[in-house]
């Protein structure tokens, strides 16, 4: 049993944020059907992440499949199924598959599905029940809504990149992404939620209701403690926040330091995460400077942030004295939030990782043996998520889809195929 059973859901997004949202719903039971574009003369066909690659699924011959990397990380727990949207009878197609669906995801342009007679009003006439959420750069209103939104584009005009990245007045400053596209990953997220709770209030009240997600308003929600800080008091006294590298805005000390280098030379680093005064003191106790805990500048948080450009040189130096395998555990044991910076090898070989489930293997068609994807992190004790369907192939349901939603038969399909709605 999964928290979502008998959940339908007709998602026609592609990419990433619409696929994320669509893959939690999965893992959660949803039945999601991933309508993708069929193969012809001049596109591939299917979700264009398909063809992110290299990285490929090696198949059994040891070649490169068509099954991108980036394709199989957000496509767990659903079925494809091919339909050109362009055509009529692929328009009918949906509309028949949106009367028998509770969600309908999707990520066009904003106008696009009503040019085609798929957009909120007209789907919501034949099912009025139905939770609809359109995801885009801007949202459905408002002066930029035409435009395309992007990831990369979005966090800097969100703000992301103004606080991302190391100080201005240090080398290599400037702006920077974040190496994972957040706004899309946060952007799914917050549709996951929009979602369930609108399918709770349709359970309730028998109306659906129209979901407006956009990338540039989850940017700006995504900017918490700083967004805070500058309208509570940096508008009023102009101090915009900025670009700190890896230290906090508010805590200190919260940053990565360097510790002494390892035993072939090479410099090493961890983090120090202090989140409060008992755990500075702790700290300064394992460095063997109870002292600087002592000393009125530094025992709260909030003079330690005033005189960060006095205390930060002094941890700077402590940090220098021992390595890495001296100061973790030590800090550990002294419950000070302390960690290594890995890298993702490291990163699938923790064991905390590896028993947390964290990594999930799947028999995948193309592939001779499992193929070990990322897992969900969602842990749930009565609904565990399912894990029996690898990232589908393109259109591989489709027969299976059309007969168990709408009943049709081979003759049925094969006529769908042959007007090239499939």
């Amino acid at each position: 049993m999964n928290a979502l059973d008998g959940i339908r859901i007709l998602d026609c997004s592609r990419v990433l944020a619409g696929p994320w949202c669509t893959q939690t719903l999965a893992d959660l039971g949803a039945d999601v059907i991933k309508v993708e574009r069929p193969a012809g003369p001049r596109h591939p066909g299917g979700d264009d992440t398909r063809g992110w690659g290299p990285p490929f699924l090696r198949g059994a011959d040891g070649q490169d499949t068509a099954e991108a990397a980036y394709y199989l990380g957000a496509n767990r727990n659903k079925r494809s199924i091919t339909c050109d949207l362009s055509l009529p009878a692929g328009q009918s197609l949906i509309r028949d598959l949106a009367r028998h669906a509770d969600v309908f995801v999707e990520n066009y342009k904003v106008g696009d599905m009503a040019r085609y007679g798929l957009d909120f009003e007209s789907l919501r006439a034949i099912n009025p029940k139905l939770v609809y959420c359109s995801i885009t750069g801007f949202g459905q209103t408002g002066p930029y809504a035409e435009r395309a939104g992007y990831d990369y584009a979005v966090q800097g005009m969100g703000g992301l990149m103004s606080v991302t990245g190391e100080r201005d007045d240090l080398p290599g400053g400037g702006p920077q992404k974040v190496g994972v596209a957040v706004a899309d990953l946060f952007t799914g997220l917050y549709a996951t939620v929009a979602i369930q709770a609108a399918l709770r209030h349709a359970e309730r009240t028998g109306e659906g209701q129209h979901i407006d997600m956009a990338l540039l308003d989850t940017q700006v929600a995504m900017l918490a403690n700083l967004g805070a800080n500058y309208l509570v008091r940096g508008r009023e006294e102009g101090k915009v926040p900025g670009r700190a590298g890896n230290a906090h805005a508010n805590i200190v000390p919260y940053q990565v330091f360097e510790v002494a280098p390892d035993e072939h030379g090479q410099p090493q680093h961890i983090i120090l995460a202090v989140g409060n005064d008992g755990q500075f003191a702790k700290f300064c106790e394992v460095a063997g400077r109870p002292d600087i805990a002592a000393d009125e500048r530094f025992a709260r948080n909030q003079n330690r942030v005033r005189h960060r450009e006095v205390l930060v040189p002094m941890l700077e130096a402590i940090m220098k004295t021992r390595r890495k395998h001296d100061w973790l555990p030590a800090l550990e044991m002294a419950k000070v939030p302390c960690g290594p910076i890995n890298n993702l090898a490291e990163v699938f070989a923790d064991p905390h990782v590896l028993q947390r489930g964290m990594v999930h293997e799947w028999q995948h068609p193309l592939s001779p043996t499992p193929v070990a994807l990322v897992a969900s992190p969602l842990k749930l004790s009565a609904t565990p998520v399912r894990t029996d369907l690898p990232p589908p192939l393109l259109g591989e349901h489709t027969e299976a889809v059309l007969g168990d939603w709408l009943g049709l038969g081979p003759d049925q399909v094969a006529a769908l195929r042959n007007q090239g709605a499939i």
